[in-house]
């Protein structure tokens, strides 16, 4: 008594009906935009986190290994930072980007845990409008930053500000 073992691709074993030697498929990719989508997200992430990388070791460089340390850092030294707008770019870049990408990354966990479409939705929502506000008000403080401003004709106190 000798078995046959059909090789691959032998079509439907069950059935005992030769086949045309091709695997049928079992799921159609379709042309969706989705697709697309999560292709370029998915790129995002690691240009991202490359460009990250280089801004936040800069960043920390400057403040932490450059001049005095981290005994530099105080209102002062962000005020004279900010005054350069290199600094300005490089700050709102890695804000920026950085929320963007934390964005990017728990819209994922979103996708991936959410049973419900409709919780999915409501947690979407929460998270682009959290994001949103913080990229807004992050940008505004980096470009509107004024250590020292004047009120009514009037300098607000601050002992680095000088006297007018």
């Amino acid at each position: 008594m000798t078995a046959t073992i059909q090789p691959p691709r032998s079509g439907n074993l069950s059935s005992g009906k030769p086949s045309s030697g091709k695997i049928q498929p079992k799921y159609r990719r379709s042309g969706s935009s989705k697709g697309n989508f999560e292709m370029l997200a998915w790129l995002f992430m690691r240009l991202s986190g490359v460009v990250l990388v280089v801004l936040i070791f800069g960043h920390l460089t400057v403040n932490l290994l450059v001049g005095e340390g981290i005994h530099a850092i105080d209102f002062g030294f962000v005020a004279g930072k900010w005054a350069d707008p290199f600094w300005q770019v490089w700050d709102l870049a890695m804000l920026w980007l950085a929320m963007l990408h934390g964005t990017n990354g728990v819209r994922t966990i979103i996708n991936d845990y959410a049973e419900k479409d409709a919780t999915r939705l409501w947690l979407k929502i929460v998270l682009y409008a959290a994001t949103t506000v913080i990229i807004v008000l992050g940008t505004l403080v980096i470009f509107t930053f004024n250590p020292c401003p004047v009120v009514n004709g009037v300098q607000l106190p601050g002992g680095f500000c000088p006297a007018p």
